[in-house]
């Protein structure tokens, strides 16, 4: 009978002896945006300063009138504490490891982190993408994260390049039309 270890262990060599090979290393940074970090940090400061404090009221005044098993504010109350709490520790331990890069650079002519690419597709149709940080991702605004499978396909490459992209459909190749370097609005 084999082992659970000896499970895991094969489980982990086929996982990454194939493509699955994870995008990045734990140890990468956080790239973030200057606009990106002051909403992290003042998502923190709100948490911190205002919504956590008024909780602990709350909570309090709902322990004070007695039975606690049955009490609604209570119990959702600290629900809602430790809810708060996991988004303080993650908040606090992005903010930790996050390396603040800002896109507004000049005379940079190929694509890095921070970068607004228009590119053409394979279909004729031109797409605007900002190349932003993990926790600044929002694709109706056209911001995708600097790991993803565009933004590595997008990387290092020039105005007029045609560079290819690897989609559950087949390889799409796509055309560099621009590449700006501009401040994002939070």
């Amino acid at each position: 009978m084999r082992k659970l270890a000896d499970i895991e262990r094969e489980r982990a060599q086929l996982q990454y002896d194939g493509e699955e090979r994870p995008a990045l290393p734990r140890e990468v940074k956080n790239y973030i945006t200057p606009a990106g970090h002051a909403r992290l940090k003042n998502e923190l400061q709100q948490l911190l300063d205002r919504e956590r404090p008024e909780l602990v009221k709350v909570i309090a005044w709902a322990a004070s009138n007695g039975d606690r098993s049955e009490n609604a504010d209570y119990i959702y109350g600290k629900r809602r504490l430790r809810e708060i709490d996991r988004r303080i520790r993650f908040l606090t331990k992005r903010l930790e490891i996050a390396e603040v890069i800002d896109p507004a650079r000049q005379g940079v002519g190929q694509v890095f982190f921070g970068a607004t690419v228009t590119y053409c597709d394979g279909k004729g149709v031109e797409h605007t993408i900002s190349i932003v940080g993990r926790d600044e991702v929002d694709p109706a605004r056209g911001r995708i994260s600097w790991i993803s499978p565009m933004a590595r396909a997008l990387g290092k490459s020039r105005e007029g390049d045609r560079v290819r992209l690897r989609t559950p459909a087949g390889i799409e190749e796509l055309e560099v039309i621009a590449i700006r370097y501009i401040d994002l609005p939070g």
